[in-house]
């Protein structure tokens, strides 16, 4: 048997309405409720927020690719108002911030020190997260990413950031927008593919959960950008995503996001639309390496490819995704998100800095290699 680690994460507790039954998982005492406007405006959190009575704190200020001074923000917040649970709820945003937030008011750690691998070793408040979208898998990682210095993008990847529970209401993703439905989805089988084919702390658990993750988001992506209140279709995506993350949080994502990382902390692309910009060329990219792989992934999105060779079946992996993107009109090139030719260099430049992600890919990728992936994209 390989020898391997694996952490099942957060409980979960499933259903629709579920998120009302929050108050029974938090202690007793003020509660940090971390969000942001778009979803405190659209009131998917008034059930809960009514279920938690006047204990609540709501903390809205969180913006896409939250910063490190929103999270201390959060922090002292939390701190005056001498609370003593979290709860995030939203996308991958607010749940990221509540995890440092959780952390930093539980075990008094300066944010500075935790950055990277394990570097979070103390004790954090009680936790849970409730998702929003069915894309980023936050509820389900002990990873959180934020913005420093304006534009670059650090994690806190460590096991103190494990929530207690996560809570999957497939109503609260009834309202997604297409764009938005469509991108977090395919940020999901993003981290599907990139855990099945990660090189580093790839294991069978990981691999199963990836491939029933992908089965799942793949068989109901179109389903629900056309049906977005058919509540089995998205109870599927909502649960595709979070096993997604499970696997992801034990066999690491890797090229994709790395060169996704920058789109975002320079033109503010959303993080799902950039991993699906560049999910196909860095696949290409990775193919004398991974073909194997792909293949094995390939008929679980399109049965027809079960029965044509290796190869055929590893291009055919890369153009079924295409087809899903094109299919729920997610963008295609850079060039339709602002970027341009001049930008290369700089995109280049900073994805060298995701070496946390890098070292995970099955092909190397160097300076040379991710200008030559952004160009593609263009």
């Amino acid at each position: 048997m390989t020898d391997f680690r694996f952490d099942y994460g957060p409980r979960v507790l499933s259903g629709t309405g579920r998120s009302t039954s929050v108050s029974d998982l938090v202690p007793e005492g003020p509660v940090l409720v971390v969000t942001d406007k778009g979803v405190r405006g659209l009131g998917l959190a008034d059930p809960m927020l009514g279920a938690l009575g006047d204990r609540v704190l709501v903390f809205d200020a969180v913006e896409a690719d939250p910063s490190a001074a929103t999270a201390l923000a959060a922090v002292a917040a939390g701190r005056e108002a001498g609370v003593t649970s979290v709860i995030g709820f939203g996308g991958g945003s607010p749940m990221d911030v509540a995890k440092v937030v959780a952390y930093l008011l539980g075990s008094g750690d300066d944010l500075d020190g935790i950055y990277g691998v394990d570097q979070a070793k103390g004790a954090r408040l009680p936790l849970v997260l409730i998702p929003t979208t069915a894309g980023t898998g936050s509820e389900a990682t002990p990873i959180a990413i934020l913005t420093v210095g304006g534009a670059e993008k650090k994690g806190v990847v460590a096991r103190p950031l494990y929530a207690d529970w996560a809570i999957l209401d497939a109503s609260l993703t009834f309202g997604l927008p297409r764009g938005v439905t469509a991108a977090t989805g395919i940020d999901a089988m993003v981290h599907a593919i990139e855990a099945f084919t990660t090189k580093r702390l790839k294991n069978p658990l990981s691999d199963a959960l990836a491939k029933e993750a992908l089965r799942l988001l793949g068989a109901n992506i179109r389903r629900a950008c056309d049906d977005p209140a058919n509540p089995d279709v998205r109870g599927a995506m909502l649960l595709g995503s979070h096993l997604a993350g499970v696997a992801f949080s034990n066999a690491p994502v890797a090229g994709v996001h790395a060169l996704a990382y920058p789109l975002g902390g320079h033109f503010h692309v959303p993080h799902g639309l950039s991993n699906a910009l560049m999910l196909p060329h860095v696949l290409g990219h990775n193919m004398a390496a991974a073909l194997p792989l792909y293949a094995d992934l390939a008929p679980i999105l399109d049965p027809s490819l079960a029965s044509l060779g290796r190869q055929a079946q590893a291009q055919g992996l890369v153009e079924a995704l295409v087809a899903i993107a094109v299919d729920c009109g997610v963008p295609a090139r850079l060039r339709d998100v602002g970027v341009k030719a001049d930008d290369l260099d700089l995109l280049a430049s900073e994805a060298m800095k995701q070496q946390r992600l890098l070292i995970n890919n099955p092909c190397e990728i160097d300076l040379a290699d991710a200008r030559r992936l952004y160009e593609a994209a263009l």
